[in-house]
């Protein structure tokens, strides 16, 4: 993906795995930077499942952020189940994987 996706990728588009993620200025920009994308998918032979896409979001949790018009933030919902993390009070509480 990221080869396809090269000449555009951090001006508009972010790929990461099978995630493609795009952000714009506005609907209008939204709707050019989807039809770029979707040229250079058919271009290359790829194909997405529409069924696991969105459009036109406004915040979108991703890789335990929230990325959203005003920037990036943690997800809140990652520092309160770290927070909630019990403390570990003896060696007893420690588990050892090989």
């Amino acid at each position: 993906m990221n080869n396809v996706l090269c000449p555009y990728l951090d001006m508009f588009v972010i790929d990461f795995v099978d995630d493609i993620l795009l952000y714009s200025k506005n609907k209008e920009e939204h709707v050019e930077h989807l039809e770029t994308v979707s040229r250079l998918l058919r271009e290359h032979q790829l194909h997405a499942k529409l069924s696991n896409y969105s459009f036109f979001q406004t915040e979108v949790h991703y890789l335990a952020h929230v990325v959203y018009k005003e920037g990036i933030t943690m997800d809140p919902e990652k520092i309160k189940f770290i927070m909630e993390w019990p403390s570990i009070r003896n060696v007893d509480g420690v588990s050892l994987k090989d």
